[in-house]
């Protein structure tokens, strides 16, 4: 396995926490400010669950194609697998588009995620940028500050939603026309076996209200 390489620009997420005792999962929130609210609205916050499936999305600043050459796509894929094996993410699915990319895996420590957040934006960010004309800064980050968006899946059909959703990207967007000629979506858990070893290990975050989900059926919080 290569080395890791340099995550220059790093984001440091463990600003405020805020734990909720009456659950049975550990959680705690993460925002980039000690301010719960930003200009009268509940700021976004990343939830850090221990033994939970995930949907981890992110797209490069102002819709910028920077994936759009094989060795950019090589590169997010080398820094991609390093990091979600050294912080324990397993993907179940995940699609890689010229632009963006999804992900739904299953992550067992929920601390995990904004330091595997941290190390694979950055160095996929500084080594993309070395092969691009000119650098794009910030890569990833929009105009709100926020890199990606993370979502706890609630439950089985959820899950299946998801699935489906990160499976078919590049046929959503009209580069094939069969999901599975395209080298960019990489399937490492079957649905199947994905579902069921996630109910065995109880790692939905079930009767925790999903608004958004509810009212329009996308995998999204």
């Amino acid at each position: 396995m290569a080395s890791p390489a340099s995550a220059g620009g790093r984001l440091t997420l463990p600003i405020r926490r805020n734990k909720i005792p009456a659950m049975s999962k550990r959680i705690t929130h993460v925002s980039r400010s000690t301010n719960a609210e930003y200009h009268g609205r509940k700021r976004y916050e990343h939830w850090l669950v221990d033994n939970q499936v995930y949907f981890i999305t992110a797209r490069c600043r102002a819709q910028f194609p920077a994936f759009v050459g094989e060795v950019a796509k090589n590169i997010f894929w080398d820094r991609f697998d390093y990091y979600t094996h050294e912080f324990g993410f397993v993907p179940w699915v995940t699609s890689l588009i010229d632009n963006h990319y999804h992900t739904l895996g299953y992550l067992r420590l929920g601390d995990n995620l904004p330091r595997m957040m941290q190390r694979i934006h950055g160095s996929v960010a500084k080594l993309v940028n070395d092969t691009l004309a000119a650098r794009l800064t910030p890569f990833w980050r929009d105009a709100k500050g926020k890199e990606y968006f993370d979502g706890c899946i609630r439950d089985e059909r959820q899950a299946r939603l998801a699935y489906r959703y990160t499976l078919r990207q590049a046929e959503r967007h009209h580069i094939v026309n069969d999901y599975r000629t395209y080298p960019h979506t990489r399937v490492n858990v079957a649905l199947e076996r994905a579902i069921g070893r996630a109910l065995e290990l109880k790692a939905f975050m079930e009767g925790v209200p999903y608004k958004r989900y509810l009212d329009r059926q996308r995998p999204a919080r």
